[in-house]
């Protein structure tokens, strides 16, 4: 800590008063940077559970089924080239997909401009009635053109 008092004054009572602030400033860094660096780091995980080795050979050589449901821009759905007329018809035809002992490979295909809510209504529908080969194709329209 320092202290500068004027010599030019003649009187006691007009000392200025200087604090260093250096040494605090010097300290202050010091525990921010022990702060920092005691810190655990905080990682944040994502359970999956991977299969183990190798897969097994396929079975058979013939290609699997395939349906694909396609939401179009209006967010009417079709199943493999038909109108969908109502949500009663869509859940009978997972529940027969899911029912069937190879189930078929559900390939979802939404249009850009289609409803979030109605692709996520459709994917929920279909996990939730046991579909369990299930996946969005058709990405490529969402990418940018280069």
């Amino acid at each position: 800590m320092g202290m500068n008092v004027g010599s030019d004054s003649t009187t006691e009572d007009e000392g200025i008063v200087d604090i260093n602030t250096t040494p605090l400033i010097d300290v202050m860094l010091v525990l921010l940077i022990m702060l920092i660096i005691t810190i655990p780091l905080q990682t944040h995980t994502v359970s999956m559970n991977l299969p183990q080795g190798d897969p097994p050979p396929p079975t058979t050589t013939e290609e699997p089924k395939v349906v694909n449901v396609v939401i179009d821009f209006d967010n009417s759905i079709s199943w493999n080239g038909e109108p969908i007329t109502s949500e009663d018809d869509l859940q009978a035809r997972f529940r027969a997909a899911a029912a069937e002992g190879d189930q078929p490979e559900m390939h979802i295909n939404p249009n850009r401009l289609a409803d979030y809510k109605t692709v996520a209504h459709v994917l929920a529908d279909a996990q939730r009635l046991g579909i369990t080969k299930l996946g969005i194709v058709g990405q490529d329209q969402f990418m940018n053109d280069q």
